[in-house]
């Protein structure tokens, strides 16, 4: 027994080294490919930032292409998890602030990744080719039928859901995407929390309005402050 328990901590332990280092090198690799872009990077620059051995980052990924997919697979998954929990039933005036908060939270928390992800589209997604298929197509097809079911219950006003989740992806990622203009704009050199909270209480309300939601107050996800 005694042996079991021990291998048991000892696995407890690899593991924990092994996400440990995963995370590490994911870090490096999503500074890598925002600064020099997936061409540019190299595995050996990866490593060098990650202060591991290179052969350390084989060990854990075994090419460039499999580490880029693992940076761009992180965020996604964040994103497509997020709106996959909006569903016909629920209340848009409670579900969507929530939603909102939830994208500029992953826009100040993992910018370099949503970077990342906005220089692969503009270039016309060469590593993501097989991702946009009829797979993801239906899984979006169904995501709009959420929209358009609250319109048919009266809940929200009728418009065009593709173009509205569009909107929500774009204004939200923007804070990620465009953060150096932004921070030009307002004069700082980074946004604090007050300023996050001030732009998710502004495009709640934009949206929320703009489909014919009143506005709950305090808007959720974020801390209701006195002008």
């Amino acid at each position: 027994m005694l042996f079991h328990i021990d291998a048991h901590r000892g696995r407890k332990v690899a593991g924990r080294i092994r996400q440990k280092n995963e995370q590490l090198i994911l870090s490096a690799a999503e500074e890598e490919f925002a600064r020099h872009g997936y061409k540019g990077a190299t595995v050996n620059g990866i490593a060098q930032r990650a202060g591991l051995p290179k052969a350390n980052v084989h060990y854990y990924f075994n090419s460039k292409l499999e580490l880029y997919a693992a940076v761009l697979s992180g965020i996604i998954e964040l994103w497509d998890g997020t709106l996959n929990e909006l569903h016909a039933d629920d209340d848009p005036a409670a579900v969507l602030p929530a939603y909102i908060a939830a994208k500029m939270r992953f826009s100040r928390e993992y910018p370099l990744a949503s970077r990342i992800f906005a220089i692969e589209m503009i270039n016309g997604a060469p590593n993501l080719e097989g991702y946009f298929n009829d797979e993801y197509r239906e899984w979006f097809r169904g995501r709009t039928e959420v929209f358009r079911a609250w319109a048919e219950q009266g809940k929200i006003v009728p418009i065009d859901p593709a173009h509205l989740i569009f909107l929500l992806w774009s204004s939200t990622q923007h804070y990620a995407d465009f953060a150096c203009q932004i921070n030009a704009s307002l004069g700082k050199e980074s946004l604090t929390e007050q300023d996050y909270e001030a732009a998710t209480r502004t495009l709640t309300q934009v949206v929320l309005r703009g489909i014919g939601v009143d506005v709950p107050r305090p808007v959720a996800g974020t801390v209701a402050r006195e002008a």
